[in-house]
């Protein structure tokens, strides 16, 4: 069930979530959003984070991916010091 409610941006860019969608959501202070802004509209998709078995099977999905890429530990050290400015 859509929970529906008005809500206005303070002078420094802050917008109060309306208690009646924080609990129909289970939003707790801390929770963190991703905020997508398209054609007038404005978006916020909550960032939860995975559990341990999610998390495993999302390190093992990436190590088959850059295994059947080729890849090898040398090549991500490689690119890891590229990136921080070494050699």
């Amino acid at each position: 069930m859509s929970t529906i409610a008005t809500t206005k941006m303070s002078s420094r860019g802050q917008v109060v979530i309306p208690e009646s969608v924080r609990n129909d959501l289970g939003l707790k202070t801390g929770d963190q959003f991703v905020v997508v802004a398209e054609s007038g509209v404005v978006i916020l998709q909550g960032v939860q984070k995975p559990s341990m078995s999610e998390f495993d099977a999302l390190v093992r999905k990436a190590r088959r991916q850059a295994k059947a890429a080729g890849l090898r530990r040398a090549d991500i050290a490689k690119a890891v010091a590229i990136v921080r400015g070494g050699k």
